[in-house]
């Protein structure tokens, strides 16, 4: 019923939309940022310290019809040392140039949530090949099974495969070069890493203090600017077939009851927003207000940086554009960004026993075990653990955001993983909950 009052119009909510003017404004003016460093790669000095040549054949064969790219870890057009090394050899050898993604129906414990993330992303890095010339190929099927007798078939001279280093991944990097690597070249590309994982260090690193300097010194040589991938020059007779989406799912077996987190936008574009949001909205406090729960001080990018959806090297190029105006904010995040996360893939490369008790250092194993028999105020079993049913509330809280948003606040996260080793009753259980 009116009140008699004139009627008012209805404000609209601020537009979020990552084709927004704003956020075009930024693609644009990064997109131009390629462009001042080279029109192509081929006009760029990739330096070839990033790679590794994993197969017995080096070069490219005469017969070669294109170069294929597998990507696995780095799931983005722009940024991308392996797919920018794949497009040097494509237009090298004159020949086309495709990208794969090999779906397999279970890897570790990922959930539809997972899934559904790298669909979307993949959706959008699918729709940019089709404007460059690129093909993109959806295939069903463990890569280092598929991909020879594909390769074979199409009669692709090169696979460019990019790095990650779990057991899984290396493995079938590794029976893919013992498969086909008679008949093409597999090359290895850290496409994560700012200095490549085998560059940083040839030894496994037993903490930050042990790794900074070994990064820090090698920045100015593999900190570079990304020249851009360019509308392909060359065809070949493979075509993609454009991939049905809505089906690509149907014969995952994954736990389908973890779903997508609630406005998480996947791909390139909803990454760089953020990036655009954290280095307008949150990088100026980012020093004193990062390990503050009660405060919005994070960076907000893991969601796109796990998947490879942006690069960690372009978050770095961006933010150190800052570093005179907020020195401390960016000198952490560097430091976050770059030797702490790149520790991580130092320790699970270097070390087969990386998500074993096993794998701990000496230390830590001889302080579990003389511990073991502790006796504990409180065990949970994994169900109480997962559905936040302990007595302590600031944990509970802390799981409850990791259910539901996918992720918790990192100040909060060892916490978290201390106290289920705690609540357990054993280190392995601790470490399998």
């Amino acid at each position: 019923m009116s009140d008699g009052s004139p009627p008012t119009k209805k404000l609209k909510k601020p537009s979020t939309d990552i084709s927004s003017s704003k956020n075009s404004d930024f693609l644009k003016d990064v997109a131009n940022e390629r462009k001042k460093v080279a029109t192509s790669i081929m006009d760029f000095k990739f330096n070839k310290k990033r790679l590794r040549v994993l197969s017995k054949m080096k070069e490219v064969p005469e017969w070669a019809d294109g170069v294929i790219y597998w990507t696995f870890r780095d799931e983005r057009v722009h940024d991308n040392w392996a797919l920018l090394f794949a497009q040097k050899l494509a237009i090298k050898n004159k020949i086309s140039l495709h990208i794969t993604f090999c779906r397999l129906q279970k890897f570790l414990d990922c959930s539809l949530r997972h899934y559904k993330h790298i669909f979307q992303g993949l959706e959008e890095l699918e729709s940019e090949c089709n404007n460059l010339n690129i093909q993109f190929h959806f295939l069903i099927g463990c890569a280092a099974d598929i991909l020879p007798d594909f390769v074979k078939k199409h009669k692709l001279g090169a696979i460019v495969v990019d790095f990650m280093p779990v057991r899984e991944h290396m493995l079938w990097t590794q029976q893919l070069a013992e498969r086909i690597g008679s008949v093409v070249p597999v090359i290895q590309v850290d496409a994560h890493n700012i200095v490549p994982c085998w560059v940083a260090s040839d030894k496994q690193e037993y903490a930050a203090r042990t790794i900074r300097n070994k990064i820090n010194n090698k920045l100015p040589e593999y900190l570079t600017e990304f020249p851009p991938v360019i509308k392909h020059p060359f065809s070949g007779k493979l075509k993609a077939q454009p991939t049905n989406w809505d089906e690509a799912d149907k014969t995952l077996e994954v736990d389908r009851t973890v779903l997508p987190v609630p406005g998480l936008k996947a791909g390139y574009k909803a990454g760089m927003n953020e990036l655009e949001n954290f280095i307008q909205k949150r990088l100026a406090k980012y020093s004193s207000d990062r390990n503050n729960p009660l405060k919005d001080g994070l960076s907000k990018l893991s969601p796109w940086l796990h998947f490879g959806q942006i690069s960690a090297q372009r978050c770095i190029l961006e933010v150190s554009k800052l570093s005179k105006k907020f020195p401390e904010a960016v000198a952490a995040y560097r430091e976050e960004a770059i030797v702490r996360r790149e520790l991580s893939d130092n320790f699970c490369f270097y070390n087969p026993k990386y998500d074993s008790i096993e794998g701990a250092s000496s230390w830590a194993i001889t302080t579990l075990n003389d511990h073991r028999k502790d006796k504990r105020k409180y065990v949970y079993t994994r169900e109480e653990l997962e559905k936040s049913r302990t007595h302590d509330d600031l944990w509970n809280s802390a799981q409850i955001q990791l259910v539901k948003d996918g992720k918790m606040h990192g100040f909060l996260r060892m916490y978290w993983a201390k106290k289920i080793l705690e609540w357990t009753d054993t280190p392995e259980r601790a470490l399998a909950d």
